[in-house]
């Protein structure tokens, strides 16, 4: 059995702070039922490159789920969230704050129809606050967290990171958050609110940002590719045009990475020893390891660094990463075949556990393509389901 086999979950999030959420306890046995508007379903199915008229994206963020599609604004449907709600162990949402609320649903409510329910509720600002009513998605966050004031080259404009990372970490906190309720729910029988703010996730991994400005009234700036107060880290340009990331920063590894580039001299420099002192000369070292680089190709480079156990890197494309022998030997990309028998790569299942890991199960469902099972687990009857479709309260495939 995978370790959270067993456990209910309803999603009710949209997009991708909340469904990834869900997708992460899916992934390890949890049965989530993903409420989507009839129709439409959630807004993910039209994001990024689509085919047959879905997002590819969807085929990751949505499987081993189910799929309940529902009006919420019937008070029927309402109903059938209570019901679901009675006998669930977590219900996921990331709407703005107050939505709940409009249907009914309010989080304290569900909690005394079911106290052993726990709610995970992500919104760009939290469910208090003066700015708990302003929208909020993840490239905001991002900048009101700390991370797009860094992510520039000195003096550019900052740029975004390639990738929704603040509803990502939104997710995970959202997470670690559920395990941990989880936890208390075993000596407690009680259930809770976890309130996440996609700034506050952001503001989380900030690492020194904070009290560095408190101490030193520090304001931490872009740096590019270099990572402030750490030396040498950076990336560097080789001969055939490609850039190759060097990490020398800990002391026995810088003695090591200037031997390999001939400079010994600065390797046996006492002013150089620890990080503090390679710091006030960050510029000369990224000039010196900066025309090593430039004399070899990339490949020849990255060798040369493993030999004397340099941390070292390429800048991965997908395209490397597709074809990368570590890649496939730990399992990280899994192939699957969607409905219409074509083959996809896609992510496997993180974090890998030794004894009971995760796996994929189902694939992403159509809308509303369980909605009449779910339906009829929560006791409704055929005659029942027909009326409620009938109607537009719940729609099926």
């Amino acid at each position: 059995m995978e370790p959270l086999s067993g456990l209910k979950v309803i999603e009710m999030g949209q997009l991708i702070a909340g469904p990834f959420a869900a997708k992460t306890l899916a992934d390890f046995g949890a049965d989530v039922v993903k409420i989507e508007p009839p129709k439409v379903g959630d807004a993910l199915r039209k994001w990024r490159l689509l085919k047959d008229g879905t997002s590819i994206w969807w085929q990751v963020q949505s499987r081993n789920k189910r799929s309940l599609s529902l009006d919420l604004k019937q008070v029927e449907a309402q109903d059938i969230v209570r019901t679901l709600a009675k006998d669930a162990d977590i219900l996921i949402e990331n709407f703005r704050p107050g939505t709940l609320e409009a249907w009914g649903l309010d989080p304290n409510e569900l909690l005394k129809i079911n106290p052993r329910l726990i709610v995970l509720r992500i919104s760009g600002y939290g469910q208090t606050g003066p700015y708990r009513d302003k929208p909020g998605f993840g490239v905001v966050a991002e900048a009101m967290g700390g991370l797009r004031h860094l992510t520039a080259e000195p003096g550019r404009v900052p740029v975004r990171v390639g990738i929704s990372i603040g509803d990502t970490l939104a997710s995970l906190h959202g997470v670690i958050g559920i395990l941990m309720a989880l936890q208390e729910r075993h000596r407690s029988g009680k259930g809770q609110v976890i309130d996440i703010a996609l700034y506050e996730a952001v503001f989380n991994c900030m690492e020194s940002l904070l009290p560095e400005y408190s101490a030193f009234g520090e304001v931490r700036q872009a740096a590019g590719s270099a990572l402030p107060g750490i030396a040498p880290t950076n990336a560097y340009l080789c001969a055939d045009g490609g850039y190759i990331l060097i990490a020398g920063n800990g002391d026995s590894i810088f003695k090591r990475l200037m031997k390999l580039i001939g400079r010994e001299d600065l390797g046996d420099d006492p002013q150089l020893e620890n990080n503090d002192g390679r710091v006030k000369r960050v510029m000369e070292l990224d000039q010196v390891i900066g025309e090593w680089a430039k004399t070899v190709s990339t490949d020849v480079a990255l060798e040369a660094l493993d030999s004397v156990a340099v941390p070292a890197g390429k800048i991965y494309t997908v395209a490397d990463i597709a074809k990368d022998p570590h890649y496939k030997a730990r399992g990280n990309i899994e192939t699957i075949k969607m409905q219409d028998g074509t083959s996809v790569d896609v992510p496997g299942v993180f974090p890998k556990l030794s004894r009971t890991p995760g796996s994929i199960k189902t694939l992403a469902p159509d809308i509303g393509q369980n909605t009449e099972e779910i339906l009829r687990d929560i006791g409704l009857s055929d005659s029942q389901v027909v009326s409620l479709k009938a109607r537009g309260v719940a729609f099926t495939k």
